[in-house]
């Protein structure tokens, strides 16, 4: 959370789209939710990394969609009402499973995205985050989520400030910087 004027200000630039937020969550199982590894808290740091890598690079969100720091990185908080949207109209699965000894919740595209409210650029970001974060695991996506700035300058349950994607380090910015010459 940043200081403007006297005043402490969380994403008041940022909306929330709800029906794109189910198109990329959609989209994101439909590309990784066959995976062993990719349950439900991936989906939760792809989410996050996708919307806050595309606002580093934009300065706007994706979906507008709210994050909060939980113990176990950031959370998105419209998952589970969009999850269950999405499984009332047949378009995705919940399943309960196991991977590597832990209980998992796994989601299965039912039918093909519809992703008429995303743009190649979005598209972009979303399929670089899902490359980069797919093959992890839970225990391995939440540890990295926890050296992002924008999370470790969140206090326990708050809201994550998007402007804080511009205080990131090498390890998580997505900016590429040009070389200077001199």
């Amino acid at each position: 959370m940043l200081e403007r004027r006297g005043f402490m200000v969380v994403n008041q630039n940022v909306t929330f789209n709800e029906k794109k937020f189910r198109q990329v969550l959609h989209y994101i199982i439909s590309k990784a939710g066959s995976l062993d590894n990719v349950g439900k808290t991936v989906l939760y740091k792809m989410l996050y990394f996708l919307d806050f890598d595309f606002y580093e690079l934009n300065e706007v969100s994706i979906t507008g969609e709210k994050y909060f720091k939980l113990a176990q990185g950031p959370a998105p908080s419209d998952f589970d009402t969009s999850i269950s949207l999405l499984e009332g109209q047949g378009k995705v699965e919940v399943l309960n499973s196991e991977y590597k000894g832990y209980s998992q919740i796994k989601f299965v595209s039912l039918c093909k995205p519809d992703l008429n409210l995303l743009n190649a650029n979005e598209l972009n970001v979303i399929e670089k985050v899902i490359s980069k974060l797919s093959s992890m695991t839970a225990s391995q996506v939440s540890g990295y989520s926890h050296g992002d700035m924008p999370w470790q300058a969140t206090e326990e349950n708050k809201e994550i400030d998007y402007e804080l994607v511009f205080y990131r380090d090498s390890t998580f910015s997505v900016v590429v910087e040009d070389d200077i010459v001199c």
